[in-house]
């Protein structure tokens, strides 16, 4: 038996998210039939997150066990070549020890958000940002975003599904950046709340067209109540950026 790790991108366009579900189309399910199909294993996919329907990856990482005997490269572009027609791409597969483990050893997760800040509808990236036609002090967006980093009671930016434990959460960062009409946030944490990021993002969405302020936002953050979210952001504009390992 050989673990593989994967390092994985896809467009969360055509998939119900990353995990198995009953109800439709998964980047798990579609990953794991094609191992199956090259070694007639049934296996499991192990990923570091789970993303949400309609949800990018830029980077997400896996793990898979084969019993077959076949190389690293084989096998990534075995999955590649089964995959054809869907949206996943993997951009790497490496031989890894037993122990290793995508989402238990996993001690960061990095999160990119996309806002195309224009009036002119998407064209060419429908599906994959957000788009707010009224302007947008990115500037302002970055100065609140700052109240929301570090060891916090997550508990308004966080889904009435959510299965984490505990809503207290440590962000090591959380910036906003603006490239012309692109605004980006860029977050990072060991562990994110369901829904965190996108709840983060369309509060700081209002701060940028001045419907909220920094106050406002502090005073969300601090009443620990999902009835005072602001916005939540579609997923759209949501990318898994990559996971981090000691290694």
């Amino acid at each position: 038996m050989t673990r593989f790790r994967l390092t994985i991108e896809y467009d969360g366009t055509p998939y119900m998210g990353w995990q198995r579900q009953p109800h439709g189309p998964s980047v798990q399910q579609a990953i794991e039939e094609a191992c199956q199909a090259i070694t007639g294993e049934d296996v499991l996919v192990y990923g570091a997150g789970r993303t949400d329907s309609g949800v990018h990856a830029l980077a997400m990482a896996a793990h898979v066990d084969i019993e077959k005997d076949i190389d690293a490269f084989r096998l990534g572009e075995a999955i590649n070549a089964k995959l054809r027609g869907e949206a996943i791409a993997i951009l790497d597969c490496l031989e890894v020890g037993d122990e290793w483990h995508a989402r238990f050893d996993c001690i960061g997760r990095r999160y990119l958000y996309r806002i195309v800040n224009r009036r002119a509808p998407l064209a060419l990236e429908q599906g994959r940002a957000w788009r707010i036609p009224q302007p947008l002090d990115a500037a302002q967006m970055d100065t609140a975003a700052q109240l929301l980093v570090g060891k916090h009671d997550f508990t308004t930016f966080r889904s009435a599904h959510c299965q984490s434990e505990s809503p207290v959460k440590t962000l090591s960062a959380l910036n906003v950046e603006r490239d012309g009409e692109i605004v980006t946030v860029i977050a990072a944490a060991r562990s994110f709340l369901h829904h965190q990021v996108r709840s983060m993002v369309g509060c700081l969405a209002l701060v940028g067209m001045g419907r909220w302020s920094a106050d406002d936002l502090k005073d969300a953050l601090e009443a620990a109540d999902r009835n005072r979210l602001g916005l939540n952001a579609p997923p759209d504009g949501l990318y898994f950026v990559g996971a981090d390992y000691a290694d």
